[in-house]
């Protein structure tokens, strides 16, 4: 098997597609040799869809979801909002800021201490000369639920809670009236008696707005909680997805049972041995094979694909409707 660009899932269609990547790679230089954060990812988000991207520290999350924004650019592949590339110029790239809008993981370091919750609000349609920017900073913090917002439109950030802090960077969003919203660890910060009631605002904008969002979590509990599809990431590569119910109960892939191992309810835990390799020095075969318990304990072996595992590359997983896993162990036993 060559480690080619596979082709787009047929369910995945151009007018249900609103944000995707295509075979998209990221690189950059570390220590003299080239780090392949991204290395070929398909992952589509449709029209008021929300999707979570899970996987440990260091898998390459983060550096696609600023690939999605525009932040970074992809050293090869595409981006492609509303089935056009994405265009790199200062004039689009400001046009799609608008349309795709990131939420910050820590409200605190991402307010200005300075600025009132006024000030914060209104940065953005200032910066797109949006007429009537007080209407628009107040309609932007009732959606976030802060009503009135008459209330908080004087306060500075730090005189408000957590919650009321995350809710402030989430009008800013707002303000600009976006699509697709990128939530970087939303409510990581945040204390657990916080954290549902700003996962409810996600999902009531997303039903009351049409919003599309992309969630960046290492709490598969999260994503249980808030997504309608998965994507599971270890070193660069999507390597499980579908939809949530069906990648949560019924996980394919090793890496994906390992992290739901973690997970009060789960009967048994699995420890992986060894940190994700250095992406300057990626493995050959299975990525994961190196840190695998199915391959460990001798089942791979039983099923008579261990030597594929080792040694033979995986096709790039398509971007899917459907539930899918980077996995030859998963592809031999059904």
């Amino acid at each position: 098997m060559t480690e080619t660009q596979a082709p787009a899932d047929p369910a995945v269609t151009a007018s249900s597609t609103l944000l995707e990547a295509r075979d998209l790679h990221v690189e950059f230089s570390a220590r003299g040799r080239r780090a392949r954060a991204v290395d070929g990812v398909n992952l589509s988000i449709g029209a008021g869809e929300i999707v979570a991207l899970v996987g440990e520290s260091g898998c390459g999350k983060t550096t696609l979801a600023r690939t999605l924004l525009g932040l970074e650019r992809p050293t090869s592949g595409s981006v492609h909002y509303g089935g056009q590339p994405l265009k790199y110029g200062s004039k689009a790239l400001k046009a799609y800021r608008r349309e795709v809008q990131l939420v910050l993981q820590d409200p605190t370091g991402s307010l200005n201490p300075r600025h009132t919750v006024y000030e914060a609000v209104a940065e953005g349609p200032r910066i797109h000369g949006l007429p009537d920017e007080a209407e628009i900073v107040k309609s932007a913090l009732s959606r976030a639920g802060l009503r009135p917002p008459e209330r908080f439109l004087l306060r500075y950030p730090h005189e408000l809670s957590g919650g009321q802090r995350q809710r402030v960077v989430i009008a800013g969003a707002l303000a600009l009236n976006p699509k697709v919203l990128v939530a970087d660890e939303p409510v990581a910060s945040l204390d657990a008696s916080v954290r549902g009631e700003i996962l409810a605002l996600m999902l009531k904008l997303r039903d009351d707005l049409g919003l599309s969002a992309l969630v960046v979590t290492h709490d598969l509990g999260l994503a249980w909680n808030i997504a309608d599809r998965v994507a599971v990431m270890y070193l660069g590569r999507i390597v499980e997805s579908g939809p949530v119910e069906q990648v949560l109960t019924a996980p394919r892939h090793p890496y994906t049972q390992a992290l739901l191992s973690v997970l009060p309810e789960s009967p048994e835990r699995v420890v992986l041995t060894g940190e994700p390799p250095d992406p300057t020095r990626i493995p050959g075969g299975c990525r994961f094979h190196a840190r695998c318990q199915v391959l460990a304990s001798g089942k791979a072996a039983e099923a008579g694909v261990d030597a594929r595992c080792r040694g033979e590359l995986l096709d790039i997983l398509p971007a899917s409707a459907g539930t899918q896993a980077a996995c030859y162990y998963a592809d031999a036993t059904g």
